[in-house]
């Protein structure tokens, strides 16, 4: 008979005073190694990760504020800066530094800024599609004025706060959902995913567990050339990992790898912008290999 599951438990931490959630995969004599998930995610995408990868380290996978597990902020304050502080906050307050980093999409964007202003506390780093907005994407948003970034953001704050979350009669509708939202699941990895992403309402139907203000981003934030700076000042080796079906840019042709003192691509074919679901075995063999 096969080993039995045994998964992770379920911890907390506090950070501006909200509880945030984390899966601890035990082995706590092992190096320290954090899994960060992205937007509208959860800390359980990375399970098949951690199964392999929790003999040789302790792995932590926390669900950001307002994901998952992790507290709404009251005040709807997901920018990039509250994100990077509760990633301090647990290296910090769970002794973890040095500490490996395995990040995917935002997720990637908040571990790159956090090594570039803490570089002696990270050892080494993976980012999946984590640059964020391609240059031409960038170049597109520079086009607005100050004024007209700040009234998009507050129309779209403000529709936001009128919206209610989605509501599924069922998990095998919610899963269709998901299934839509990335084709190269697996109908097991995709239920596996919904099952850990939705909560029941107290109807009995269903609604993804990221808060709905999590999808508007701050009008204010660094600019390119200072996100650069902060790469800049990554002094671990870094793996920076894409998918050639994703919709991200790939950062040795557009230019971003130059702002990296050690960074290395690997690019995957068959794979969308959630390499470790769509490739997870070759996505190991690189990840293990690097770390």
């Amino acid at each position: 008979m096969p080993a039995p599951f045994i998964g992770p438990t379920s911890q907390t931490f506090i950070s501006q005073r909200l509880r945030l959630h984390y899966a601890d995969w035990g082995n706590p004599d092992a190096p320290p190694l954090i899994l960060l998930h992205g937007g509208r995610d959860h800390c359980r995408n990375w399970d098949w990760v951690a199964q392999d990868l929790r003999r040789d380290y302790h792995i932590i996978a926390p669900d950001i504020r307002g994901h998952g597990d992790s507290a709404y902020s009251p005040s709807g304050d997901y920018s990039m800066s509250a994100f990077v502080y509760d990633l301090a906050q647990l290296i910090h307050q769970q002794h973890l530094a040095p500490v490996r980093i395995v990040a995917h999409s935002m997720g990637g964007a908040i571990a790159l800024r956090y090594a570039g202003a803490f570089p002696e506390t990270v050892s080494k780093l993976v980012a999946i599609e984590g640059l964020g907005p391609s240059p031409a994407m960038i170049a597109e948003r520079a086009n607005r004025t100050p004024m007209e970034r700040i009234r998009h953001w507050v129309s779209e704050t403000r529709a936001l706060s009128g919206r209610t979350p989605r509501r599924y009669a069922s998990i095998d509708e919610a899963l269709a959902r998901m299934q839509a939202e990335n084709k190269h699941l697996t109908p097991e990895q995709a239920r596996y995913l919904t099952v850990h992403g939705v909560s029941q309402n107290e109807d009995g139907s269903y609604s993804w567990k990221f808060d709905n203000y999590a999808r508007s981003f701050s009008p204010v934030d660094f600019s390119p050339a200072e996100q650069q700076q902060l790469w800049a000042n990554i002094t671990c080796p870094i793996l920076l990992v894409n998918g050639k079906e994703s919709w991200a840019s790939n950062p040795e042709k557009d230019g971003r790898m130059a702002h990296f003192q050690n960074a290395r691509l690997v690019e995957f074919d068959r794979a969308g912008h959630w390499v470790h679901h769509d490739r997870l075995d070759d996505f190991l063999t690189e990840v293990r290999a690097f770390l």
